[in-house]
């Protein structure tokens, strides 16, 4: 597995966990503000959201640089973490788009037979 590889599913993983920080969190705020009171919701999520979210914007970055996604595509994935679930919608828009699908590196590649 090459670093593009790594960088594509690192790039996922984030994505995943990001959306289910962000859910988590809504649901604390919920119990907190319309249920019972607990912060204990928040108090757990929050910081775990708060750190999944500058680590999606970091390996964001860095896919976009490994895997030369260009402007549009880093910005969508980047401003996909302001809303709720965004990163899940992100995450499935450049796998769809093959932009998560590194080429193989030249040490991948098997020679071509010679006819």
């Amino acid at each position: 597995m090459n670093f593009n590889s790594l960088s594509a599913l690192a790039f996922r993983v984030v994505a995943v966990f990001e959306a289910f920080t962000w859910a988590g969190l809504l649901v604390g705020m919920y119990f907190k503000y319309l249920g019972n009171g607990s912060e204990l919701g928040v108090q757990i999520f929050g910081p775990l959201h708060g750190g999944a979210f500058v680590a999606y914007g970091l390996v964001a970055l860095l896919a976009a640089y490994r895997l030369r996604w260009g402007v549009r595509p880093t910005l969508v994935a980047l401003a996909a973490s302001v809303p709720p679930l965004g990163t899940l919608l992100a995450d499935w828009w450049l796998h769809r788009t093959g932009r998560l699908n590194p080429e193989p590196s030249e040490a991948d590649r098997k020679p071509e037979p010679v006819a």
